[in-house]
């Protein structure tokens, strides 16, 4: 499924339990997909919805709100493409049949998640491939459009013909055959521009067209114009489409007698460079497109090398610019004798040669070095001046994992440049080898992690959370950095490979430790100080974690309700028994729990009639910015007032202006976290007071 960071899944879910619906939404988002819920409480919500707002899937439920044929109704006469899945307990093979009647086109188990998450994943990506062709449809016309202007005015003579029929002509062709217009031979048989002799011979090609059968490129035959004058022609033919039917597109061209081999002759002088010899940069991108191909198909493996002379600028005066043509020349003559006949070998450019050449990796870096050899041990005589002249080399092996020509070209030209930095030597991309480097660099993380976690590689920064009502509380937050060789990374950086490797857990219990040991020295120091420490759903049914807290808060002697713990909102909805039994089990503790990201959910309060936390941290979607901010005040307002109802404080982090605070207070938000309040440092100096 494409879903990278920029593109998000608009989903609109029809379903009268809203818990239902959110375990979809925090499902989905687990599993990496980004989603922009709707859900519609009735039916007249559900025709704004669907008119008013773009939607890329729906997920609807038997609802007793909006009955099933009314949703698809509703879609249908929307005359969107928006493909609808039934969410279903079971497979109801009445159900089923009736769903597929109107319009649904697949179900998926609610209670089998890993099945509701491929169906969402299949109906995805049918939905992009239906809109690219509706791209590529759209692009075609205007290209047929485009390619028609340009056929009218060819010198070419050209037709469209169909079932043997002239269906367009441009006027190149018309003149050819001395017509007037074209509706003078609108519906005459091809047939009727074959000379009398070739009568028979060209009736037999035709049949053999109306069965299907692929063209022959060229046909030779005598033409005939409307005076019955003949001329000897060549016929080209091509499978096109005019007006959105499938026709072909023939091109008469007069037939000069050449002797065949001066014909190969001078297409050999076309395909090759007057200097060198060597084939052109344009007839070696040929080669080089179908050896794309090849690879792409897994039939063959290619390596293509891009040679150039080293420190060319401080060469050419030495040998004078009015011999940079026979430098060049003898450089060729080099690299042919070096190759011989087992590549291809092109100038590519000014000063630089390439070589395409068949097999794996290895052969194309023996080649490479070879080349290079041969250059080191030459003696280059350019009229009565001499001169050694080392190459550097950069390549790339094509392959089923490199298989477009612009990747291709990208890396070659990347390696070569590399190489000529160094000077004399060869430097060549190979995907495989890629492979092994990124899982090397994973288990060096995973071994740096692990070292981290046993010594000194973690360490702790602290950013000040400011209480908007004057109330003097030290609170910190706590945000985990690792000392990768002197430099200090969040964990953006490594917290997939950890969460991979199972040490998610592992990270919890040593944060919370060291958060709990920093307490208690800022407590024996005379500071009150509190903290706040984000944990992951591994730590939930981690029996060390909890067993982690009682021993470290005692051994501190620090009161539970310094430390501050919290998840995020959808983590929690998802692991909510485990939650559940965790908030339980840290609950005599006296520690504080908390939600984050609240509010990004379809109704994020709902979950909290199953897990009571002491605060909530508002999704940063909120407050990132002023405008933001000022944007969803109203929402803001509101989570404050129902979290006031039920003794909940709230925190707005990553507040970045004035502005932005000052919105937040009059919404009545508790605490505030960000740039603009303090960065996160190693050490705690904020002034509270």
């Amino acid at each position: 499924m494409q879903n990278a960071n920029d593109i998000t899944v608009r989903l609109l879910i029809v379903d009268d339990s809203g818990e239902n619906a959110e375990t979809i939404v925090s499902m989905l988002r687990n599993s990496g997909i980004a989603v922009r819920p709707a859900r519609p409480q009735n039916a007249e919500e559900l025709g704004q919805i669907i008119g008013g707002q773009p939607i890329d899937l729906v997920l609807a439920a038997p609802a007793q709100s909006i009955p099933l044929l009314q949703v698809t109704q509703q879609i249908a006469t929307s005359g969107k493409d928006i493909p609808m899945i039934l969410l279903a307990e079971t497979i109801n093979e009445t159900e089923w049949v009736e769903a597929s009647a109107n319009g649904i086109r697949a179900v998926a188990l609610r209670s089998r998640p890993e099945h509701l998450l491929a169906v969402v994943r299949n109906e995805w990506t049918d939905l992009h491939a239906r809109r690219g062709l509706r791209r590529i449809e759209a692009q075609m016309r205007e290209t047929e459009r485009r390619c028609d202007a340009l056929i009218s005015s060819s010198r070419d003579p050209i037709a469209y013909v169909h079932e043997g029929m002239h269906i367009r002509a441009n006027e190149a062709y018309l003149e050819m055959f001395g017509f007037e217009s074209f509706d003078d031979v609108e519906g005459i048989s091809l047939l009727d521009m074959v000379a009398p002799q070739h009568v028979e011979g060209f009736k037999q090609l035709l049949k053999s067209l109306s069965k299907g059968e692929a063209p022959p490129p060229q046909y030779q035959v005598d033409a005939r114009n409307q005076d019955g004058a003949v001329f000897a022609a060549t016929m080209e033919f091509t499978p096109a489409t005019y007006e959105g039917e499938s026709c072909l597109q023939v091109v008469f061209r007069r037939r000069m007698e050449f002797d065949p081999e001066l014909a190969r002759e001078v297409e050999d002088l076309r395909q090759r460079d007057q200097v060198t010899g060597l084939l052109n940069r344009q007839t070696f991108m040929l080669h080089v497109e179908n050896a794309v191909a090849q690879a792409g198909r897994s039939e063959g493996r290619f390596g293509l090398l891009l040679i150039e002379p080293d420190h060319y600028a401080r060469l050419l005066p030495d040998i004078g610019l009015d011999s940079a043509d026979a430098l060049i020349a003898a450089l060729a003559r080099v690299l042919a004798d070096t190759v011989g006949d087992t590549a291809q070998v092109a100038r590519f450019g000014e000063h630089s040669l390439a070589v395409l050449t068949e097999g794996a990796f290895a052969h194309t870096e023996a080649l490479a070095d070879r080349i290079r050899e041969a250059f080191a041990a030459q003696v280059f005589s350019i009229g009565e001046r001499s001169a050694t002249v080392t190459v550097s080399i950069g390549g790339v092996q094509v392959g089923e994992k490199i298989a477009s020509i612009g990747q291709v070209l990208a890396r070659a030209t990347e390696c070569q440049q590399a190489a000529s930095e160094l000077g004399n030597t060869s430097r060549i991309f190979d995907p495989a080898a890629v492979d092994r480097v990124e899982e090397e660099r994973i288990q060096r993380w995973v071994a740096r992690i692990n070292e981290a976690l046993a010594g000194d590689g973690f360490q702790l920064h602290y950013q000040p959370v400011l209480n908007l009502g004057g109330e003097a509380l030290e609170l910190y937050e706590a945000y985990l950095r690792l000392d990768n060789n002197g430099e200090l990374l969040s964990p953006t950086a490594f917290l997939g490979i950890a969460e991979e490797h199972g040490l998610l857990a592992d990270i919890n219990r040593w944060v919370v430790a060291h958060a709990i040991s920093v307490l208690g020295e800022r407590a024996r120091a005379g500071h009150a100080t509190h903290m706040m420490v984000k944990i992951t759903p591994e730590s939930f049914n981690d029996p060390q974690m909890v067993a982690t807290l009682r021993r470290e808060l005692q051994a501190h002697g620090v009161p539970g309700e310094r430390l501050w713990l919290h998840a995020p909102e959808a983590k929690v909805f998802t692991h909510l028994r485990n939650a559940q039994q965790f908030l339980a089990d840290v609950a005599p503790l006296g520690c504080r729990i908390g939600l984050e990201q609240f509010g990004s959910g379809l109704d994020s309060f709902q979950l909290l009639a199953h897990f009571q936390p002491q605060f909530l941290k508002l999704d940063r979607d909120f407050t990132s910015d002023f405008a933001r901010t000022r944007e969803n005040s109203e929402k803001i307002a509101e989570i404050t007032t129902r979290a006031q109802e039920a003794n909940i404080r709230t925190i707005a982090e990553f507040v970045a202006d004035n502005g932005s605070m000052s919105l937040l207070f009059s919404a009545g938000v508790d605490y505030v976290q960000g740039e603009f309040v303090g960065p996160a440092a190693p050490a705690m100096n904020f002034d509270f007071g």
